[in-house]
């Protein structure tokens, strides 16, 4: 480890995660806890895409969009938790730079990702609800593809442009990062460079990650709330809706918790860390949780797989 009085951040060459300031008797709490969420996790995603993957009835342009957020939700959870898990269990705190780097680039690829994701996602919706004779020809398995590459490309690229931004900062001020992985605005905190244009440049990456993808989803749901008020029969409306709620319920649960992450005032750290637990641990166990029970595609094909099993 280099002086910490240096401006070179090259010689740094670890961090330290802080991680939750608790007592230590409460360290093998946590590490419980995180341990039965990411469990959770790792069972309802593998589950999913196991589903999928297996029922013929589920070769759908809406299960492969489901699929490819299963993926994700399960990689970008498991680039935060294995090290959250060790820092609890064996009190190694330290992380190598190139870690840190890696950490925070593969993080930002999948939760961009999956914020492009849901926007397609949404579009699909908005087709099957408001265009349903077209749906097979509008949502070819050529476009689902496409939408899923560029919601990856969207994600890769943004992600490089911030991982290499944050880390052409200079760390002398301190090398303990305080969170429980590395992300930018802890990451901020430490660094004694001028941020100006970090900041200014992170909201403009923010503004175009978050405004196109919010305005599709508005601006879907607008067209598939009128065309279901059109519908005459309450079972039909019920239907289209139900078709609706799932989606709705994971971007609630994503957008929500990024937002109170990022709209936590520095000055409560704490708060910030137990918020941004929302969408690195809570929105991939909810995800699967929020498909299978309100669907009854997913639900259906789990019953076969379960009778199968036991026959």
């Amino acid at each position: 480890m280099g002086d910490r009085g240096t401006s070179n951040h090259s010689e740094v060459t670890d961090f330290i995660l802080v991680g939750f300031r608790v007592r230590p008797e409460l360290h093998i709490l946590l590490f419980l806890l995180f341990l039965l969420v990411y469990a959770m996790v790792l069972l309802g995603n593998v589950g999913m895409m196991a589903i999928i993957m297996t029922d013929p009835q589920l070769n759908t342009p809406m299960y492969f969009f489901l699929g490819n957020l299963s993926f994700i939700d399960l990689f970008y959870s498991s680039v935060i938790a294995p090290k959250a898990l060790v820092s609890f269990w064996s009190q190694s705190k330290s992380i190598s730079f190139a870690g840190c780097v890696t950490q925070l680039f593969l993080f930002t690829l999948f939760i961009v990702t999956e914020g492009f994701l849901l926007a397609a996602m949404a579009y699909d919706r908005f087709i099957a609800i408001c265009n349903p004779l077209l749906y097979s020809v509008q949502m070819s398995a050529h476009l689902c593809a496409q939408l899923v590459a560029g919601s990856y490309f969207c994600g890769c690229a943004s992600s490089v442009l911030q991982t290499s931004m944050t880390f052409t900062l200079s760390f002398c001020a301190s090398r303990a990062i305080d969170h429980f992985y590395c992300d930018d605005r802890p990451l901020q905190r430490i660094s004694c460079s001028d941020l100006y244009i970090h900041k200014k440049v992170s909201f403009f990456l923010c503004s175009i990650i978050i405004l196109p993808t919010i305005i599709v989803i508005i601006v879907s749901y607008m067209y598939i709330v009128s065309t279901v008020l059109k519908i005459r029969s309450t079972e039909g409306r019920k239907k289209a809706f139900s078709t609706c709620s799932s989606h709705l319920g994971a971007v609630s649960v994503l957008y929500g918790a990024v937002s109170f992450m990022y709209l936590t005032p520095d000055r409560f750290p704490e708060l910030s860390k137990v918020a941004s637990l929302g969408y690195t641990l809570v929105t991939p166990m909810l995800n699967p949780l929020i498909y299978s029970l309100r669907n009854r595609d997913v639900t259906e094909a789990l019953r076969k797989i379960l009778e199968k099993k036991n026959t």
